[in-house]
């Protein structure tokens, strides 16, 4: 990791523990895997102030460009969790994919797939939105 730990926003972590609250309960075990993933990363990570955080650390609202291939790469938005919708290039954070980035930074790895196929992405731009989140995001 770029900053040497998870980096998140005291906003962004205020708001995806209430995300996690509201969906405690879930029974989907996919959604339920990446809720267990994203409590995880949150609970170790470093929580800094607004003006304290680096431009480059994947956020809620942040536009995230990765390469998954040599050459290849995509640009999607990582959003709260009702929000999510790859066809439009919206990341749910409550998705695997989304809870494996939130808290990294530009450069970083991952590992990401099942067992049998897992793939490595590089992140490669991290651009901010400050989009204001409401009660009604997740």
């Amino acid at each position: 990791m770029k900053y040497g730990s998870l980096i998140m926003e005291k906003k962004d972590y205020l708001t995806l523990k209430r995300i996690l609250n509201f969906h405690r309960f879930y029974e989907d075990y996919a959604h339920k895997d990446a809720l267990e993933q994203l409590g995880e990363r949150i609970d170790g990570a470093l929580v800094e102030d607004e003006s304290d955080m680096p431009d480059d650390v994947v956020r809620l609202n942040s536009r995230v460009t990765v390469e998954f291939a040599p050459g290849a790469q995509q640009t999607f938005q990582l959003v709260p969790s009702t929000r999510g919708d790859l066809k439009k290039g919206k990341v749910s954070v409550v998705s695997t994919f989304g809870a494996s980035l939130v808290g990294l930074a530009e450069g970083d790895q991952i590992q990401f797939g099942f067992p049998t196929d897992v793939q490595s992405f590089k992140i490669t731009g991290v651009e901010q939105s400050h989009q204001l989140l409401s009660s009604f995001d997740f």
